[in-house]
């Protein structure tokens, strides 16, 4: 069994077609639905790049071993999907982003990384002094975007095996539809902010306090509708080019005769806000459904086509799902659950919850973001991203620590610094109406609260599944 991770970043899962939005165009996304098997409710486990990517490779939440930010990757002592695949033997192949191994990790689990880069022109929109140069939108991409030639790197790759080769792994984490919210002609201006449907107001009643001061940082607050609608109708269009790119890629598979033996996961690492509740981005405490639902659609030979499962599931599990369709046993603890059987026409577990977290907590201000961090990356104060560090840096309480429990029907979000929130998803799908607090509600919050207890007993620690002696080494002598 071959092995494809199309992983493109920050893609929400509502805004494709097989997953019911009414604009957008994803013909290639929906084959490989009717084709395979469409998650409806798969949740990443972090809403930021490096801690959601950790998960998923490991089967690990973020607190499991402190993977909360972006400069904290999979280090050698830790296990990842891509490593037990080259030790079994197989041909794992890297193009696109990292923010998942540290640089010492890649000996053991990657047998190349090839070329990545973006290559394309684009400016801001608006200028430094004007409110929307803070919005992430950008004029459309021009010259070669650097997509086409990692495209292409994937398909000769795809051509140029032989009969008689090793099982590869082919890992594509590509850059779109992550901001700035740009992208080639004609997919820049393929929806009219017109015909984007109605946006989750900003405003809201009971929301946290960080919606209002991220929209404040960023000077979003001074942005009118229409430009928040252009935001969402790019983001489509962005959605919309790696669908096409991604039809070349399944041609590529097809006419190589490989689809057969290959299995193709289709899945994202988070969402993105793309104008609702008048934000853009994502925030790292930040737990909504725009940012934690992600598409997770699997095609695999001898798979149930056209399966939808409806329950939920939590996106780290296509590390044991991926390892049981290679015949490989994991040979660390881990908390993920095989999507193997519903691949071939099984139901989920309806009464599973799922979990997500996020944010830092003041004993760890080498996590926070910012001019004074020391992880600073030279950000500038004419960048898009000082906003995000100064508010950081000056509000810690807008990112403390998070944490999400997520049902079929109800969702808890409890923080360190208050700003709880509390959801009837069957009754209010976007969340507009946060019922924490609410008598009417008392008993499922007390019921979320304690599965979250339970989780976090459950998935506090990882202990080795290997020993260390008792005894003393020999020749230690006792002073």
């Amino acid at each position: 069994m071959n092995f494809i991770y199309f992983n493109p970043d920050e893609m929400r899962g509502d805004l494709l077609r097989c997953y019911g939005h009414p604009l957008v165009k994803t013909p290639n996304f929906d084959r490989l639905a009717a084709e395979g098997t469409r998650f409806d409710q798969c949740h990443a486990q972090h809403t930021v790049c490096t801690p959601s990517r950790c998960s998923f490779m490991t089967g690990w939440y973020p607190h499991t071993r402190g993977h909360r930010t972006l400069w904290h990757s999979l280090r050698p002592d830790e296990p990842n999907t891509l490593r037990y695949l080259k030790q079994a033997g197989y041909d794992v192949h890297w193009i696109g982003k990292n923010d998942l191994l540290a640089t010492e990790s890649f000996a053991d689990s990657v047998t190349r990384v090839h070329r990545y880069g973006w290559g394309a022109r684009t400016e801001n929109v608006f200028p430094p002094d004007e409110p929307g140069h803070l919005s992430f939108l950008y004029t459309p991409r021009e010259g070669d975007p650097g997509e086409v030639p990692m495209l292409q790197q994937a398909i000769d790759f795809l051509r140029n095996r032989s009969e008689g080769d090793a099982p590869f792994m082919l890992y594509l984490p590509w850059g779109l539809p992550h901001p700035p919210y740009t992208v080639p002609q004609p997919w820049y201006s393929m929806y009219d902010p017109d015909d984007v449907p109605p946006l989750r107001p900003a405003g809201l009643d009971a929301k946290p306090s960080y919606f209002e001061a991220i929209r404040k940082y960023r000077r979003l607050d001074e942005c009118d509708e229409p430009l928040l609608r252009k935001v969402m109708a790019v983001y489509l269009g962005m959605i919309s080019y790696v669908d096409h790119l991604f039809g070349q890629l399944m041609q590529a598979l097809d006419e190589t005769g490989l689809a057969d033996s290959t299995t193709v996961f289709m899945f994202s690492d988070h969402g993105d806000w793309g104008g609702d509740y008048g934000l853009v981005e994502k925030w790292p405490s930040a737990l909504d459904d725009c940012l934690t639902h992600i598409p997770m659609i699997v095609r695999t030979p001898g798979g149930h086509a056209g399966h939808v499962v409806c329950e939920p599931i939590e996106c780290f599990d296509i590390m044991p799902t991926t390892l049981a369709l290679a015949g490989i046993e994991a040979n660390h603890t881990h908390f993920a659950h095989s999507m193997l059987p519903q691949l071939h026409g099984a139901q989920g577990n309806p009464d599973r919850a799922v979990f997500a977290e996020g944010g830092y907590d003041a004993h760890e201000p080498h996590c926070f973001e910012g001019k004074d961090a020391p992880q600073d990356i030279g950000r500038s104060r004419s960048g898009i991203y000082w906003p995000k560090g100064l508010q950081q840096q000056e509000r810690p309480d807008t990112v403390c620590r998070s944490a999400m429990v997520r049902t079929a029907t109800h969702k808890l979000v409890r923080r360190t610094g208050g700003d709880h929130e509390l959801y009837d998803l069957d009754a209010d799908p976007q969340e507009l109406h946060n019922r924490y607090g609410d008598a009417n509600l008392a008993h499922i919050q007390q019921q979320l609260l304690e599965q979250m207890l339970d989780w976090y007993i459950h998935s506090s620690d990882c202990v080795p599944l290997d020993t260390d002696s008792r005894g003393f080494a020999e020749g230690i002598v006792e002073a």
